[in-house]
């Protein structure tokens, strides 16, 4: 096995234990905002490795093509995560999507009532 493999193997075995963990947090977690918070995680933790091993992959095979594909698909990630988790958050507060009973501060609350 060659340091690319080994590099490419860590880089999936870690994407997948993220995926894994997002996955089980998305079962677990008590209210939307945490599930959000899992189902972010799986698309940032869990596919920027994953992608990068497929650009690591691409680029030492000499397929170029699939190295820049999988590297512009992290920029992409990097970029619209946020936005869109910030986006589906927003939507959950404003159609009054329960927060867990635990919860001890609702601060985006505070501020939209003064």
């Amino acid at each position: 096995m060659s340091i690319l493999e080994i590099i490419v193997c860590i880089l999936l075995v870690v994407g997948i234990f993220f995926v894994v963990a997002g996955v089980v947090g998305v079962i677990r977690m008590p209210d939307t905002f945490c599930r959000l918070q899992s189902a972010t995680n799986i698309a940032t933790m869990g596919a920027m490795p994953i992608s990068l091993a497929c650009s690591i992959y691409g680029f030492g095979t000499g397929n170029t093509s699939l190295g820049i594909k999988a590297l512009i698909t992290v920029v992409f990630l990097i970029i619209s995560n946020p936005v869109g988790a910030h986006a589906m958050a927003r939507a959950a507060y404003k159609i009054k999507a329960g927060l867990y009973e635990k919860t001890k501060f609702d601060h985006y609350g505070r501020d939209i009532n003064e």
